[in-house]
């Protein structure tokens, strides 16, 4: 189903047109209400009239997430206090907490956006949704709530946390669609088979899965194990939460809703920007947004943008998924890693489980790396050779892609620590005095 055919399904002349009517509104408002803004224009010597098209977005300033530190708490906030209706913040784990301010018309829009998603996975008003991103300041949660309720569906407010009250909600409702994180999602297949709950007791057959990279194979391993489809969905704080992108039923990259949030992609090094196709980091321009707008946002998030028509009929730019991050790229012996290669080796392996630790760090100048992972109980066995072929196997296939080699320790079940919320998947301790 698609949601809004009007905006989805708008032709590339329309949409341009929206774009830029939008854009010439968005940099006038900034100009005038945000001085961070402005007095990065007065620098370049650009004024809003020379805004007339989409195409001029080039002409305009980046912002990055050192900028909304500096300016923390309220120096990008656009609209005066009394139009706030709700703030949200990043965690603010490698720095000041990131806040945004949203009016009641970025709430609307926002909840537009997500049930733009849900409507692409099939969910409709007959559907019992449970939302289990955690709520508060992270965006995730009151996102995916505000969106379920828009659409007409039924919420369930679960969050995170006591996950076998929450199973024995799921099967006791007929719950049919969950939106968390994919690590929870397995976080929760584990506790099922811990407490006895099969999937076939279980009416779930959607999930809205995001707030971290994952694979092909974790997709599999969730809908294999959990007994429903997997969706991707893309969001972050700054522009709006969960919401941004979004699979449909052909699964060949995420929608853009660009109508809000107008995608480009740049060489991160160059910042020139790159060909449909080619991998580059993802900047976003908040075409609507009153409360915190931004203004050709860095994401630091790699991925690809494909243009050229989908299947289903949205016309919308398509997204690959998140490839890993411009600044959490590993550099080991002058070879750049992305944990999200390591993630997808070792989905890969039926032996293996999707619980793994990669572990950065420096002996005298040589940096080393270690992988950490769980093996699945029925492959682990007190025999010392089989245990010896399994680590050769995954170390040979962790060389062939890296083109380095890894230290590869295996270990039992359970194991590496499970989290109800995004998972910790790397330690780099060439960063620890």
């Amino acid at each position: 189903m698609i949601w809004n055919p009007n905006k989805e399904c708008m032709s590339r002349d329309e949409r341009a047109a929206l774009q830029s009517k939008r854009l010439r509104l968005l940099v006038k408002y900034v100009y005038h209400n945000v001085p961070f803004y402005r007095n990065k224009m007065q620098t370049m010597d650009i004024r809003p009239d020379d805004i007339r098209t989409i195409e001029d977005i080039t002409k305009l300033p980046f912002t990055t997430k050192q900028d909304l530190r500096d300016n923390y708490p309220f120096g990008l906030q656009a609209a005066p206090q009394s139009e706030i209706v709700r703030i949200h913040a990043s965690s603010g784990t490698t720095g000041k907490a990131t806040i945004v301010g949203y009016t009641r018309k970025d709430i609307g829009v926002w909840s537009e956006s997500f049930s733009r998603c849900l409507a692409a996975f099939g969910v409709n008003r007959d559907d019992i949704f449970s939302v289990a991103y955690g709520y508060g300041l992270f965006t995730g949660g009151l996102g995916a709530h505000y969106g379920v309720e828009n659409l007409g569906a039924t919420v369930l407010p679960a969050s995170t946390g006591n996950t076998e009250k929450h199973l024995r909600l799921i099967s006791d409702l007929g719950v049919t669609g969950i939106a968390c994180t994919p690590s929870y999602a397995l976080y929760l297949a584990d506790t099922m088979d811990k407490i006895g709950i099969r999937k076939e007791d279980l009416k779930l057959r959607v999930g809205a899965f995001g707030a971290e990279p994952w694979t092909e194979h974790m997709r599999q391993e969730i809908e294999s194990r959990l007994g429903l489809k997997a969706y991707n969905i893309y969001g972050l704080s700054e522009i709006t939460g969960p919401g941004v992108s979004y699979e449909c039923e052909m699964q060949h990259g995420s929608h853009i809703s660009e109508d809000h949030f107008f995608p480009e992609l740049i060489n991160p090094d160059t910042l020139e920007p790159v060909a449909d196709g080619e991998v580059g980091e993802l900047v976003f321009t908040t075409l609507s947004k009153e409360g915190m707008p931004l203004l050709r946002y860095r994401t630091k998030d790699l991925t690809t943008l494909d243009h050229t028509p989908c299947q289903c009929g949205r016309t919308n730019v398509r997204m690959g998924r998140i490839l890993g991050r411009s600044d959490d790229m590993l550099i080991i012996r002058g070879i750049n890693v992305f944990p999200s290669q390591i993630e997808s080796v070792i989905l890969s392996l039926k032996e293996v489980a999707p619980q793994y630790l990669i572990i950065v760090d420096r002996k005298g100048v040589l940096d080393t790396i270690k992988v950490q992972v769980e093996l699945r109980p029925e492959y682990f066995v007190d025999d010392y050779p089989a245990m010896e072929r399994q680590k050769k196997m995954l170390a040979d296939k962790l060389r062939s892609v890296l083109s380095i080699s890894a230290q590869v320790e295996l270990l039992p079940p359970g194991s590496i620590e499970r989290s109800d919320g995004k998972s910790k998947h790397v330690i780099d301790n060439r960063h620890i005095e």
